[in-house]
């Protein structure tokens, strides 16, 4: 180990210390009096959710000021920190920042303020903080697993909520199944090219010396696999069920910034190892994205949960995401995928963010109805729930229309015309349970009828976070600039 290899992943290490510091003071500093948990004290719960906002805040900077014109390689190339890994890096901890803020009185009211729920988010970025920077199938496993496995307990972290523990099981018996086929898919690939190393892989695959069969099963299994950690159909049952079932806090943790380490991985193994054998992948690609687009926003409209609602919509704008995969090493195509799920992550949250501030104390908001008459109880928060929809949507001037325009693009130049019917179709048919919710919250009576008590910090987040949704729509090119600067510099590398 070299002092290069500790100062790539000095973040990283960072991160560690602090979330270990975090549980040790606990037990240090804090007794266990009448039998109270030490997680559950006042006092040491408040002072670690403030050091983790701080220690988010900083790695966002320290992550965007990481970014380099030429990669760096660190311990035995496991280890990669270019500018792709340090711009979904710092939007991933800046993801996090705004759901801990958004979640914080949601956290409270529900006796989930604790230290261990903040040490296993902490925990959980690291996951993805390393399956980001992954360069080798034993790193990209390893922070796969340590993105997943802190999940699965905050998940279930309700005791007291049979559906958290159901939703906890499933998703744990699922995500073990597709790390399996993951796993099983790695190895044949290690089997056939006798190398972890994604540069030595994408040598050997190209070279055209390795046995075609077993490199098309190692394909099926890896994109399998990569299909159950996206969501996409066939492979989306335990979506809705997980995002139903879990606190609302913690549905925002999968929504959210994961989906960018999803994102990472998609490409790191497709693009930078598998790239030869697009013949294999792509067909698999095209009919996950289809089948997602057509699933997703068609089942969707049956729902009335809210959160439901938005699990139909995350599968159906995962398989838009990764239309922007079947153009063959085409840095336009990779920029506007990376760009919708940038996007889509950032209204994500503050849609759930939107339900978490309108809950209250033994009260969940969380179907339509209790958005009916929004527009009279609070007229700001309807409107930035009026732009979130219509982003989710792809409704100008929202940025969600420049993201999936950009995709449509991307597929019509890549002579794809008929997939972009597709996506417009289905767009269209997502509209609908979109602008439902946009015509429950402004046109219906209300039904609730008490004060929201959101706290102010959060509310002043939501509006950031709504007006960002609606001037990076009007103003979509600096945005796209920085994440074609980001993968040209990845794919020049």
């Amino acid at each position: 180990m070299q002092m290069t290899d500790l100062i790539a992943m000095l973040p990283e290490l960072v991160m560690l210390v602090i979330t270990c510091l975090m549980l040790l003071t606990v037990f240090i500093k804090e007794q266990k009096v009448n039998d109270e948990d030490v997680f559950e004290t006042p006092r040491a719960s408040q002072l670690t959710y403030q050091l983790t906002l701080v220690t988010l805040l900083g790695l966002s900077f320290a992550f965007g000021l990481q970014a380099v014109d030429q990669p760096v390689h660190a311990f035995n190339n496991m280890f990669l920190v270019d500018a792709l890994s340090s711009l979904l890096k710092s939007v991933a901890c800046l993801a996090l920042l705004i759901s801990l803020i958004y979640s914080k009185q949601y956290l409270v009211d529900r006796g989930l303020f604790r230290v261990d729920f903040f040490a296993l988010t902490m925990l959980s970025l690291l996951g993805q903080c390393i399956l980001i920077s992954g360069s080798n199938l034993m790193s990209l496993y390893l922070g796969l697993e340590l993105m997943a496995l802190p999940v699965y307990a905050l998940v279930a972290m309700q005791r007291d909520s049979r559906w958290s523990i159901e939703a906890a099981m499933k998703y744990f018996v699922l995500g073990a199944m597709a790390s399996g086929f993951l796993l099983y898919g790695m190895s044949m690939l290690y089997g056939a090219t006798g190398s972890l190393d994604l540069n030595e892989i994408y040598r050997a695959v190209g070279s055209g010396g390795i046995n075609r069969l077993v490199l098309a099963f190692a394909v099926v299994f890896i994109v399998s696999g990569l299909a159950f950690k996206l969501g996409t159909v066939p492979y989306h049952m335990w979506v809705p069920d997980v995002y139903q079932g879990a606190p609302t806090a913690v549905t925002l943790l999968i929504a959210g910034a994961p989906k960018l380490a999803a994102f990472a991985l998609v490409f790191r193994l497709l693009v930078g190892g598998l790239l030869p054998l697009t013949a294999d992948w792509q067909p698999m690609i095209m009919i996950l994205a289809v089948l997602s687009l057509i699933v997703g926003n068609l089942t969707a409209i049956a729902q009335s949960n809210l959160k439901r609602m938005l699990a139909y919509s995350t599968i159906s704008h995962m398989g838009f995401m990764i239309l922007g995969m079947l153009s063959i090493f085409d840095q336009h195509a990779y920029t506007a995928a990376l760009f919708y799920a940038v996007t889509y992550v950032l209204t994500t949250l503050g849609s759930f963010g939107l339900l978490m501030l309108l809950s209250r104390q033994g009260y969940e908001c969380e179907t339509l109805d209790d958005l009916k008459g929004l527009n009279k109880r609070n007229p700001w928060m309807a409107f930035i729930g009026l732009i979130l929809m219509f982003s989710l949507a792809g409704i100008p001037p929202t940025v969600g229309f420049a993201a999936k325009l950009s995709i449509l693009e991307t597929i019509v130049d890549a002579g794809y015309l008929y997939l972009a019917i597709i996506a417009v179709l289905t767009s269209l048919i997502g509209a609908f349970y979109y602008l439902r919710v946009v015509k429950v919250m402004y046109f219906d009576e209300p039904i609730q009828t008490e004060a929201i008590a959101a706290q102010g910090i959060a509310k002043a987040i939501f509006t950031v976070n709504g007006l960002f949704v609606l001037l990076a729509g009007i103003f979509p090119a600096t945005l796209m600039a920085l994440c074609l600067s980001a993968m040209s510099k990845t794919l020049l590398s």
